[in-house]
């Protein structure tokens, strides 16, 4: 008895069937095979395929229609050809790629930055804003943005000195909060 069920005389027959037809012809059909598929492990399974298809069908083998290697053959012939018409058959793989980047950065950060700029340096005294606009704003240099206010060019460093300090200190509180006097 195998396992819980009786071992019938077909099987053992059958077992028999497949084991002289691999000790016989399966060193020609996976050397077939390998030549088909160009590949060891494909061309095995190719053969193993073969056989069990060999074992399904007992009646092939004896009915006197050439010989029993030529029918082996041709069956490793039609699977891999199966299986080569199945892979084309069905569309592609495509491995799955990462979720696509955003070609440009958001802008919703640049625009809350402008806002909190635009908010501090409203919050500046006047004379301040307007040395930080001339120098950073427009461009100009020391001299043009002394030309510009009609101011020394000493009070020009002076004035973005202090606006700089100023606008770094306003720009960490939130908007409504004044700079408590300590």
């Amino acid at each position: 008895m195998v396992g819980s069920r009786p071992v019938r005389r077909r099987d053992v027959a059958d077992e028999a069937l497949v084991r002289s037809l691999y000790e016989e012809h399966g060193r020609a059909m996976l050397a077939y095979a390998t030549q088909l598929t160009r590949d060891r492990a494909a061309a095995e399974d190719v053969v193993q395929e073969a056989l069990v298809r060999a074992w399904r069908h007992p009646d092939s083998l004896v009915n006197g229609k050439g010989s029993v290697r030529g029918w082996l053959l041709t069956v490793v012939r039609n699977i891999v050809t199966d299986t080569a018409r199945a892979r084309k058959a069905r569309p592609p793989e495509v491995p799955e790629s990462p979720t696509d980047v955003a070609i440009e950065r958001d802008h919703a950060d640049q625009v809350v930055n402008s806002m909190l700029v635009v908010d501090a340096l409203n919050r500046l005294s006047r004379e301040h804003r307007e040395v930080l606009e001339q120098v950073y704003l427009l461009g100009s240099t020391v001299a043009e943005a002394a030309k510009a206010l009609g101011i020394p060019p000493g009070t020009v460093k002076s004035r973005s000195y202090y606006a700089l300090r100023a606008l770094r200190d306003v720009a960490g509180r939130p908007p409504g909060v004044e700079r408590s006097a300590s």
